[in-house]
């Protein structure tokens, strides 16, 4: 019987395209004074730059969404993985990886810089859906239908923990939990899992002296308020100086006074809390609800195992990376290098994260009527 294919999801993607405005916007308000003064020297440098990935990204996202069947990445999921891989390791090459803040995450093509981690964030979400659809019935057995995808996962982590980055570490663990979730892998193999991942976590923390200063200024960031605390409670600051409606757009003192750290990336949130207000940052949470829920709906009416777990996979990691980021700037969990998705500063991942909305839009396009 001949598939019919049924239209798109436009609620999910007017929902993206909302979001990717907002960013758009945020980022501007956010960077605009700090890009005044040296080395910028001109307040529009983050919003064309935003732009140009912005461009680039909503350019990806309609040729998986209209032109490339998802089916099609089956056969090219280990390729992607293996040219991951490549480029995680050259990353750390000296001369070929550029250090930024402390951390060598990027390689640099011109004027423009690539962060191999999140192409090997969609890679791995691409093969490990393939692996665990084309053999389902394994991942009831650790050894043979678990094991393979927590080894290439620990190669990819090992790489990316070298950089180092812990936060985009645990968003690419947490997401192929779920996919091994969504797959029926047996309840007592996750509580394993989840167990030693936070445990791993943990030892990560103990084990570098910054990241133990880092949770320890998130247990109680009053102890140091001009050093470690000095993020969290200026993201606190700027989130509560907002109110209900917000200062304005454009209005942040928080931001513009450069108090607040990574304004118009990691602690954007934070900016959108204190111009928009209440009401506005209450509105960007339930627009990523609408996105979840359509994203998962996507993963639950998928006409086949791949798709479903695709869908899952591109879902749970923007979902997890949206938590943390949030959770970061409300001080619910400790300091981390998380960008907000759509909304943040930063031109590899908003590619990325768009190029996983086209393929999602595409699933939409084969699923079953509900």
């Amino acid at each position: 019987m001949r598939h019919i294919k049924q239209p798109s999801d436009l609620i999910l993607f007017l929902t993206v395209l909302i979001l990717l405005s907002i960013g758009i916007v945020m980022v501007f308000s956010a960077s605009c004074y700090y890009a005044m003064f040296p080395p910028f020297n001109n307040p529009y440098y983050f919003f064309t730059r935003q732009l140009i990935y912005a461009g680039l990204g909503l350019f990806t996202l309609f040729f998986f969404w209209r032109y490339y069947n998802y089916q099609h990445l089956k056969k090219w999921s280990g390729c992607l993985l293996i040219t991951a891989l490549i480029l995680l390791t050259a990353v750390l090459i000296p001369g070929l990886g550029v250090e930024k803040l402390g951390a060598q995450r990027w390689l640099k093509m011109g004027s423009l810089s690539f962060q191999p981690s999140e192409l090997a964030k969609l890679c791995l979400v691409i093969f490990t859906a393939y692996g665990l659809s084309r053999y389902p019935e394994k991942v009831f057995n650790f050894w043979r239908g678990i094991l393979p995808y927590l080894l290439i996962l620990g190669l990819a982590a090992g790489l990316i923990m070298k950089q180092p980055d812990l936060g985009t570490t645990v968003t690419l663990a947490g997401t192929i939990f779920i996919m091994l979730f969504v797959a029926g892998a047996r309840i007592k193999h996750l509580a394993a899992l989840a167990t030693l991942g936070i445990g791993t976590v943990a030892l990560a923390i103990w084990q570098e002296p910054y990241r133990l200063k880092r949770f320890l200024a998130f247990l109680n960031p009053e102890k140091d308020p001009a050093g470690s605390g000095w993020h969290i409670l200026n993201s606190l600051l700027s989130l509560g100086s907002g109110g209900l409606l917000g200062t304005g757009l454009g209005q942040g003192r928080h931001s513009k006074f450069l108090y607040l750290p990574i304004r118009e990336a990691d602690f954007i949130f934070a900016v959108i809390g204190e111009e928009l207000g209440f009401i506005g940052a209450c509105l960007v949470i339930f627009l990523f609800l609408i996105f979840f829920w359509r994203g998962f709906r996507i993963a639950i009416t998928s006409p086949d195992p791949f798709g479903s777990l695709l869908a899952a996979g591109i879902v749970g990691g923007i979902a997890l990376q949206t938590i943390i980021n949030i959770g970061v700037v409300t001080s619910t969990f400790p300091i981390t290098g998380i960008t907000l998705p759509f909304i943040s500063f930063g031109g590899t991942s908003l590619v990325f994260t768009l190029a996983g909305v086209g393929i999602l839009l595409n699933i939409s396009r084969h699923t079953r009527r509900v």
